[in-house]
């Protein structure tokens, strides 16, 4: 198995964690690291000495590459990712991969006329927690799932200037944590079609209109599957919660129901639960070191040949979701998921 050759860009926070977790697994060879940022760049360097040095992308897609990691500003996605891809570059790049679904389903087709690997860093889906409620649900433990209650709350808001920027972020609190817990929902559950979205989007207290320039930061989503499942989505920007933040996930079936639940406030440890009518089964607990885990899937992936994976296009379905959550803020809007026609 040859080592891919894989250049970083944007090395902030989280572009130098997944660039640690990337070489402590020693599937890739980190080559090339790109960042305008002085002092982002020689941190990162530390990591991966010997590695080019650049400032922007453009100098980093003239090295020999055979893969590239984006951690840059949102509005860079689609952009960066599309430039990898044309050069035949595979890509992993930070959620959300782009603003919506024009600009995720234009960087996904690329990857498929490319044939190249495509990631995107929704790295919940690597928790323990979450493997293990995976295991139970797809071997039908808990029955016909019929609801699912989704909660992210961060007491904290982004620092940077452009997550407030609505052509810069794509929107607020939705796209940064409810994401995470849409791709969730839909990928433990198949991806069934979604019929319905309802969603009210706030920003400081005042509710939001579609189109208004502001980014929320709290939300409540209703999303009715064609399943007959509904899901209800609660997410927020520096909510006074008491402590760090509030995740939660639970499925609920006719037989039964399944949780994921951070554990003290923490962003990172996390418990899973089976629940039989009042009594609780413990399915993993912290420690959990998973956050890196998404990228050395991917690089791991790469390593061994892997081309363009027809999942990606899930992440079309996704985005489709988000669109609507932000095009019906107080009103219901219809099906926004796969084609009924298609093949799951």
């Amino acid at each position: 198995m040859t080592r891919p050759r894989l250049g970083f860009l944007g090395v902030g926070w989280i572009g130098r964690h997944r660039l640690e977790s990337i070489v402590r697994a020693g599937h890739a060879e980190v080559v090339a690291i790109a960042d305008p940022s002085r002092e982002r760049r020689d941190a990162a360097l530390a990591l991966v000495p010997g590695a080019a040095v650049c400032e922007h992308a453009g100098q980093l897609l003239e090295q020999p590459l055979d893969g590239v990691v984006i951690a840059t500003p949102s509005a860079l996605h689609a952009e960066h990712c599309q430039a990898a891809l044309d050069r035949g570059l595979a890509v992993f790049c930070q959620k959300p991969l782009a603003r919506d679904a024009a600009e995720t389903a234009r960087v996904v087709a690329a990857a498929r006329a490319a044939d190249r690997l495509l990631g995107v860093d929704l790295s919940y889906r690597h928790t323990e927690a979450i493997q293990r409620i995976r295991d139970v649900l797809r071997g039908g433990g808990i029955g016909r799932v019929f609801a699912v209650d989704l909660v992210f709350h961060n007491a904290y808001g982004p620092d940077a200037a452009w997550f407030y920027d609505r052509s810069a972020s794509g929107g607020g609190c939705v796209i940064d944590l409810g994401i995470h817990l849409v791709d969730l929902a839909l990928w433990l559950l198949g991806f069934p079609a979604v019929d319905a979205v309802t969603s009210e989007l706030f920003a400081r207290g005042v509710a939001l209109a579609p189109g208004d320039p502001q980014v929320e930061d709290y939300a409540q989503v209703l999303l009715r599957l064609a399943s007959g499942a509904c899901v209800r989505l609660t997410c927020s920007w520096r909510i006074s919660a008491g402590r760090d933040a509030v995740i939660e996930a639970a499925w609920y079936g006719t037989e039964g129901g399944l949780a994921m639940t951070n554990v003290g406030g923490s962003f990172y440890d996390f418990v899973a639960e089976r629940y039989r009518g009042t009594s609780r089964e413990r399915l993993a607990s912290p420690p959990d070191a998973w956050s890196g885990r998404a990228a050395v899937d991917w690089t791991s992936r790469l390593a061994a040949g892997a081309g363009f994976d027809p999942q990606a296009e899930r992440l079309v379905d996704v985005a489709r979701v988000l669109d609507a959550i932000y095009a019906s803020t107080g009103a219901a809007r219809g099906a926004c998921g796969p084609d009924r026609g298609r093949e799951r």
